[in-house]
């Protein structure tokens, strides 16, 4: 049976990526809702 310490250190790593990734879902979810980006290919100065 794991020791309880790696278990430990295993669950923080997940908890501390899947923190990551949220951020980083709510971050874009926000900037599309806010027009930040867009989806569409805009057109290119000079051509």
């Amino acid at each position: 049976m794991a020791d309880r310490s790696g278990l430990k250190l295993v669950g923080f790593i997940f908890a501390t990526v899947t923190l990551a990734v949220m951020l980083t879902t709510t971050m874009v979810v926000k900037g599309y809702a806010d027009r930040s980006y867009s989806l569409e290919a805009a057109p290119i100065e000079g051509q």
